[in-house]
């Protein structure tokens, strides 16, 4: 498996108590999706190791307590701090509708409902209050913010995306 194979999870914070604990920070919407796993890869100098977990329990705002199997000491725990977790991109719900995961629309073509192609998104932006499709129109770049009532379709089989940017938006770009 390559990189483009996995996607964060979140991040190892730091140790809890004395057992070989840690807490983890889920970089998710809904939590509860993974109160029960059963495995995790962790990034050890850019390589991504299956690590094997022995129980976990959700706290709140996106955090939990994990414990890894064979890691029973804050010493074990410790050598943890700061890695960032990882799962398969294949173990993701398969989305429907106009629901989709950042990565599967990168070079999917847009086109706008009053402008026609407006060119392939070469990147999704996480800014902390917006998310921007970043949308490569030839030579320039046009900034989109990502909003449910901007997108009017998600076509997978032709990686289509159908949108209706707010007006004047993209004049601002061409």
């Amino acid at each position: 498996m390559n990189k483009d194979d996995f996607y964060y999870l979140g991040r190892v914070l730091k140790t809890h108590g004395n057992k070989g604990q840690v807490m983890v920070h889920l970089d998710v919407d809904d939590p509860e999706v993974y109160h029960n796993l059963e495995s995790v890869y962790l990034d050890l100098r850019g390589e991504r190791i299956p690590f094997f977990i022995a129980g976990i329990e959700l706290k709140h705002n996106r955090k939990a307590v994990v414990k890894f199997q064979d890691f029973d000491t804050i010493e074990d725990a410790e050598s943890l701090q700061g890695l960032e977790i990882y799962l398969p991109v294949a173990s993701l719900p398969v989305l429907k509708g106009n629901q989709f995961y950042y990565h599967e629309i990168k070079g999917y073509q847009v086109v706008d409902l009053n402008h026609g192609p407006i060119g392939v998104i070469h990147d999704i932006l996480e800014l902390p209050h917006q998310s921007l499709f970043q949308i490569q129109f030839g030579e320039k770049e046009i900034l989109i913010p990502i909003v449910d009532e901007i997108i009017h379709k998600v076509d997978r089989r032709k990686k289509l995306l159908m949108i209706e940017a707010p007006a004047g938006l993209i004049e601002i770009y061409l």
